[in-house]
């Protein structure tokens, strides 16, 4: 068992390690574009910052053995919300920041104990930015970013579109106390656990008829109006959904307005979002955020008026995801040069090749030891997948 990692880690091979580097950097420079700045917030927290007022259950959170209650990010978000409102205080809103780092998940199965889930995430929050202006940059820049992956319409990338108030408004008119099994069994749709529950009939067939209110935005927008009336929010949703639905086209995106849709943390009290592929054997979720308003009121020291919104690329699934569909970029070992020699004296002057090429740009390495002639030597690169040998003989 020493030999093996820890039960949910896993050892990134160089060839994954630079597929992950590639993605992270085509989002970055994405991000930049936007006028989005690199922080870096700290993998150790404390539970209280992680735990995001109760968002974040504790049990999600891989808690560390020190003098305080400290714990490992499982999300990047709140450590992000409370440099800003600490730290960047000082600075001019609307701040906008992006990050790459890993996040650590503690998942517990019944009979396999603890389980620690380490993933690499590539994202940026945006402090400052209220409302609609705020959720249509958020959008337009998320529709942004996966457009710069070489994703395919095989992968069927969908924009899984939600709102945290759109379900409450819903549920207003269910008693106080059924409210949260109600909203328990509408987001996991579950139609037969909703069927038993002791509710009116006219409110119980409005429920069932929600369970199949999700697809295009319009058709289900007038559903919605259908059940609601004309509301500020639904305005607003209708609003949002015309700022972006020309971009998403472009990109080869579906969106899909969900009013059930319910996210894996509890962040977030306005619109939320998740962008989903279609993998080999089941939809895959690439991309997830929504705005957070709340959260960074609970770490402004003065208690003012903020918000909060963002969203996170899940760096490893989107490369596996490549790697199912064969879509990875080239590898870069044909630019390589390997140095080699045919007698240990030459050893030096081998050496000072390597230095010579290193300097002038060239990434290249040494074959440590002699080789009896330079065909040899060939074979040795084409064995290492690299396409130009130096020769010292």
């Amino acid at each position: 068992m020493a030999l093996q990692p820890a039960s949910g880690a896993r050892d990134l091979l160089p060839r994954d390690v630079g597929v992950n580097r590639w993605i992270a950097e085509q989002l970055a420079a994405v991000y930049k574009r936007w006028g989005y700045e690199e922080v870096t917030p700290p993998s150790l927290e404390r539970i209280d910052t992680l735990e995001a007022g109760g968002a974040i259950q504790s049990h999600q959170v891989v808690q560390v053995v020190a003098d305080e209650a400290l714990g490992l990010r499982p999300e990047m978000t709140a450590s992000i919300a409370r440099a800003a409102c600490t730290r960047l205080a000082a600075m001019q809103r609307p701040l906008r920041l992006h990050y790459r780092g890993s996040t650590f998940q503690a998942q517990r199965a019944e009979d396999q104990g603890l389980r620690i889930v380490e993933d690499l995430q590539s994202g940026v929050e945006l402090m400052g930015a209220k409302g609609l202006a705020g959720d249509a940059e958020l959008l337009r820049l998320l529709l942004d970013a996966g457009s710069h992956l070489p994703l395919s319409a095989e992968h069927q990338p969908t924009l899984l579109i939600g709102h945290q108030r759109l379900l409450s408004v819903l549920l207003q008119a269910v008693e106080p106390a059924l409210r949260s099994t109600v909203r328990r069994h509408v987001c996991g749709l579950n139609r037969v656990a909703l069927s038993n529950l002791e509710l009116p009939e006219q409110q119980r067939l409005q429920l069932l008829q929600l369970l199949q209110l999700r697809g295009e935005p319009a058709a289900v927008l007038n559903g919605l109006e259908a059940l609601l009336g004309a509301t500020d929010l639904l305005a607003e949703l209708k609003e949002l959904i015309s700022i972006i639905e020309e971009q998403a086209s472009r990109a080869g995106i579906r969106l899909q307005l969900d009013p059930t849709f319910h996210p894996d943390f509890e962040l977030y009290d306005g619109v939320m979002v998740k962008l989903v592929c279609q993998g080999l054997d089941a939809p895959v979720a690439i991309a997830s955020g929504g705005r957070y308003d709340g959260l960074v009121q609970r770490f402004s020291p003065d208690g003012a008026v903020a918000s909060g919104v963002g969203f996170s690329f899940a760096v490893e699934a989107v490369r596996q995801l490549l790697e199912q569909a064969d879509q990875l970029p080239p590898r870069q070992d044909g630019q390589l040069v390997l140095v080699a020699f045919s007698q240990p004296s030459q050893l030096h002057p081998a050496l000072n090749l390597l230095e010579q090429l290193h300097q002038s740009g060239q990434p290249a390495e040494l074959w440590p030891e002699p080789c009896a002639n330079e065909t040899e030597a060939k074979q040795i690169a084409a064995q290492r997948g690299v396409a130009t040998v130096r020769w010292v003989g």
